[in-house]
């Protein structure tokens, strides 16, 4: 079991009562020490309370993990950005409505709001199209224009 794994395993049921899910862990160098982060995401968008509270778990269990010995270590524990990619069915879930950039295998490309989806497949702009099928799937950043703002207060 290789480092990453060991801490993986170690952290993974605190971060799993905390309702949360693992989404990766990285050890970077970073000059003397390494940079620990540590990636969490819900199946809604996630508080900064609830990072804090899954920071402070995660602190205490590697604190002591006999795996990473003396190793000096910055822990950093985030949730995913808009840039990180959709690669498992419950991001599309939880992404459900949003507009989406898709690149397929086939290096066709698509762009749609995400609709109804299964652990096969989903739909966007009411195309079904399997998760087999997708190269890469990023969200769009959509930004609401001013002058939509302001004739939404006039209703």
């Amino acid at each position: 079991m290789t480092l990453l794994e060991e801490i993986a395993v170690a952290i993974t049921p605190a971060i799993e009562a905390a309702g949360c899910y693992l989404e990766e862990v990285t050890l970077t160098p970073a000059g003397k020490r390494k940079i620990m982060t540590v990636i969490v995401d819900g199946d809604t968008n996630l508080s900064l309370d609830q990072v804090t509270a899954v920071s402070k778990e995660v602190s205490a269990i590697v604190e002591v993990l006999p795996a990473l010995g003396d190793t000096p270590f910055t822990l950093e524990v985030t949730s995913p950005g808009v840039d990180r990619p959709l690669t498992n069915p419950r991001h599309w879930r939880k992404n459900h409505g949003r507009l989406i950039n898709v690149t397929l295998h086939d290096e066709k490309s698509m762009k749609g709001r995400i609709g109804d989806s299964t652990e096969i497949d989903v739909e966007i702009d009411s195309v079904k199209i399997a998760y087999a099928a997708i190269k890469r799937a990023l969200i769009e950043i959509e930004f609401k224009s001013l002058k939509s703002a302001d004739s939404e207060g006039d209703e």
